[in-house]
């Protein structure tokens, strides 16, 4: 801090030192240091002028009044100060030079000590780097004592191996040699063969021994010298005494590790098995532990399960009972397993092989003895009856065996079975049954189809009613169609039920191969595609068949004109009796052909959502198959067709008797023929549209799409044939010419519901033919040129005109004729 100091010009109150700027230095306190001593005074002075002058806004004061320059001075320490403060930066100037020169001399100093430091440092690396390369020779030859040392010591274990080699070879020779002194001789042994207690070092050696006399005897036995000869018959006795010796031994073993079973010591069978597996791999321990268990030599056990699959029924139990027995027994075989299998993991070094005998021993003894039981082949020639369950039985047991046998081969999976092929194994103990299921499964389907047609047959035979006369009641059962002779849906249905029961089969038991697995498929839908087909064509042939009767009876009853009205009254009474056969049986073979369509619908339905998914995986199989249903359709579709056609030939029948027979000669020449017109159709045409919209009926509603039009068209062809051969048995007069108008417009408006254009272009123009009988004879020139197209038929009917000869119409058409 500033400190007082006497000057020769003014007394300066402070002096600046180089410790004033040490530590936390203030600016601020520096300098009120420095002029605290004067400002008090000052600021005593200027209160005191503060209370006699007046202030400003500005808060400066202002002169007193009546001072001049001759007064007071506003500031008089304003000298002081400025001496002050010139003293100031005089001293701090020269601080600062005295800085300066200390800053140079300490800077001298640093650049000494560092080159210092550096020649010191370089130094210090030298010696580092010396030291490293000191490490470095000392590391490479405490590695090369290691490795000197490592080199004796695998020497010095190599020696001890040897020594030790050559101590155990001693000692085996020893041991050889006892076994080799007397042929069958084992009562010379040394201790070790006999004591209990060293069990597991008697058979490592006899082992030993047993390999090394048996790999020296082979060696001996390909050499031709008489040495090595006589050197492999001494050896041939070790090799018979160690071979009794080690079969001693071993049973010896099992019957320890027998008795300890019978006490469950598991450490004690451990430790036998540990030995036995040093004989032949522990593979007669093993097979002896499997053997003991209890589920192969417990008879009862055995036959009990027989018992709880098929229980007292036998096989006739069912399939649903027999699955549950196989699904108790194979679980009671799958917790048998399992249990073993901690005893197995538990006692025997090799568990794995040890389960997969145990499996195999299950599957082979246990499940084929069920087997054996339940899946008796029948014979294919002698078919068992329905009573006995037929074939379909054996099929049901056999895939209900497979599934829960596969199953339980999973659970055996599961629980551990070692390097087994357990699916193998299951697939073939049914190999005798799936070859041949193929033919099994279409002989069971062909049964059950001959089953089934024979109860329908004789269900139409009970329900048949008794006939007298010359008429049987078989003839008669072959002319009427009954309820249960018609084809059914439901049948049908029945079929592709068991259809769809044996693909499930297949899908069960033929999975395994795809290609198998379409041909059993293929195989098994043709069978269905046949009963189908069969089935639908045999129930159409019959419902034709009443169509041939209803068609001989009309036949039956035709009669002449010259015949007693006795006669054609009871002859008009059959052939309505005829007429009514007809129509029953058109309805009966409408109602069959729709019923041929929901069938067709049903296989085709089933063919698409079941079978194609199974036959596309193989080429060629979905493709075959299509075709093979397409020929069965096919046969359905021509039976149908025949049997259209005469559904058509019946109705036109009794078109054309009812024309004949209710067609007056007056209709379309009345003797009042100047009266007012009858716009009324004839009672022909009533009577015939009435009968074609009853019976057409039972067709609109049975036929779809294009069978629907076919028939329609055909029908409408037919009926235009007719009509046109009808009318012109008639001669007409002009206002006939409008009857026939009438009743064309009549017949035109039924057959327009055919929705047949072509047919109702065709009754059109018998619209505007009928016109020839309408219009005077000099206007038919001017008809044939408004419709040429109805020129070859018009002629013809010209000539029925009632005033064809009088008005010398035939001469004017030949001049027609001419001029055209």
């Amino acid at each position: 801090m500033p400190s007082s100091k006497a000057s020769a010009d003014t007394a300066l109150p402070l002096t600046l030192e180089l410790e004033d700027f040490k530590g936390d230095f203030s600016f601020d306190a520096l300098f009120g240091g420095l002029v605290n001593e004067l400002l008090p005074d000052f600021k005593e002075e200027e209160s005191d002028l503060a209370e006699g002058g007046d202030s400003v806004p500005n808060g400066n004061l202002r002169s007193v009044p009546g001072a001049g320059t001759g007064g007071v001075p506003l500031f008089p320490a304003v000298d002081e100060l400025l001496a002050l403060f010139k003293q100031s930066c005089k001293e701090l100037v020269d601080l600062r030079s005295q800085i300066d020169t200390r800053l140079q001399n300490v800077k001298q100093e640093v650049i000494a000590q560092d080159t210092k430091h550096q020649r010191t440092l370089g130094e210090i690396e030298k010696g580092v780097d010396g030291l490293f390369d000191s490490f470095a020779r000392l590391d490479t030859r405490i590695s090369s004592v290691g490795q000197t040392a490592a080199k004796i010591g695998d020497h010095l274990q190599s020696a001890e191996s040897q020594r030790e080699m050559a101590s155990q070879t001693i000692e085996l020779i020893k041991y050889l040699m006892e076994f080799n002194s007397t042929p069958g001789d084992l009562m010379e042994l040394s201790p070790l063969f006999s004591d209990d207690g060293r069990v597991a070092e008697a058979a490592s050696i006899a082992q030993k021994l047993r390999s090394f006399a048996e790999e020296d005897v082979g060696r001996q036995g390909v050499s031709s010298a008489v040495g090595a000869a006589n050197a492999s018959r001494g050896l041939e006795v070790a090799v018979a005494n160690l071979q009794d010796y080690c079969n001693e031994l071993e049973n010896r073993l099992l019957a320890r590790f027998d008795a300890a079973s019978q006490r469950r010591e598991l450490s004690t069978m451990s430790e036998c098995a540990k030995i036995l597996s040093q004989f032949n791999r522990g593979t007669s321990a093993m097979q002896h532990y499997v053997a003991s268990r209890p589920m192969f030599i417990d008879v009862e056990l055995m036959n009990e399960d027989i018992q709880v699959v098929l229980g007292d029924q036998g096989l006739q139990s069912g399939t649903a009972n027999i699955a549950r027995g196989l699904s108790t027994l194979y679980k009671g075989m799958a917790d048998t397993v399992r249990k073993e299998a901690a005893t197995i993991t538990a006692v025997f070094p090799s568990p794995n092989d040890v389960m997969s005998i145990l499996v195999q021993r299950v599957l082979e003894q246990r499940v084929t003895a069920i087997l054996d039981k339940l899946l008796v082949k029948p014979s294919l020639v002698n078919l068992p009856s329905t009573e006995e369950g037929g074939l379909l039985l054996y099929l049901r047991i056999l895939a209900v065996t497979y599934d829960k046998t596969e199953e339980l081969a999973k659970a055996l999976q599961s629980v551990g079975c070692g390097d087994l092929d357990v699916e193998g194994l299951t697939e073939s103990l049914f190999t005798a049954h799936k070859d041949e299921y193929a033919e099994y499964e279409q002989a069971s389907l062909k049964q059950l189809y001959q089953i089934k047609v024979e109860e329908l047959r004789a269900e139409a035979l009970q329900q048949q009613p008794e006939f007298t006369g010359t008429i049987s009641r078989a003839k008669a059962a072959t002319l009427t169609v009954s309820p249960q002779q018609q084809i059914a849906v439901t049948v049908v249905t029945e079929f592709v039920r068991w259809n769809e029961e044996a693909i499930s089969r297949c899908t069960l038991l033929s999975s395994q191969q795809q290609s198998t697995l379409a041909a059993n498929v293929r195989s098994v839908f043709t069978c269905l595609l046949d009963q189908v087909s069969q089935y639908l064509t045999e129930g159409l042939e019959r419902a034709r068949e009443s169509l041939n009767e209803a068609a001989a009876m009309r036949d039956r009853f035709v009669i002449g004109t010259s015949v007693s009205r006795r006669v054609a009254a009871a002859a008009a009474t059959q052939a309505e009796a005829a007429a009514a056969a007809g129509e029953n049986s058109f309805k009966a073979f409408m109602i069959a052909v729709q019923r041929c369509a929901n069938s067709i619908a049903i296989l085709q339905q089933y063919f698409s959502n079941t079978i194609s998914r199974l036959l596309l995986p193989v080429e060629g199989a979905h493709a075959a198959a299509c075709e093979e249903m397409g020929t069965a359709i096919s046969n359905v579709e021509g039976a149908a067709h025949k049997g259209l056609l005469q559904c058509i030939d019946t109705v036109m029948a009794e078109v054309e008797r009812l024309l004949s027979t209710e067609q007056k000669a007056t209709d379309y020449k009345s003797p009042d023929d100047g009266v007012a017109p009858d716009h009324r159709p004839t009672n022909s045409c009533t009577r015939v549209v009435a009968y074609l919209s009853r019976v057409l009926e039972v067709a609109f509603t049975a036929l779809e799409g294009l069978n629907k039009q076919s028939f329609l068209t055909e029908l409408g062809n037919r009926l235009h044939k007719g009509l046109l051969n009808h009318w012109q048995k008639f001669a007409f007069s002009p206002s006939g010419g409008l009857r026939l108008k009438r009743d064309i417009t009549e017949y035109g408006e039924f057959v327009r519901s055919f929705n047949a254009p072509s047919i109702d272009e065709k009754f059109e123009l018998l619209g505007i033919l009928a016109n020839v009988f309408i219009v005077a004879p000099e206007s038919l020139a001017s008809l044939f040129e408004g419709t040429p197209s109805i020129r070859k038929d018009a002629m013809r009917f010209i000539q029925l005109r009632d005033d064809y000869k009088t008005a010398k119409i035939a001469s004017m058409l030949n001049s027609i004729m001419a001029e055209s």
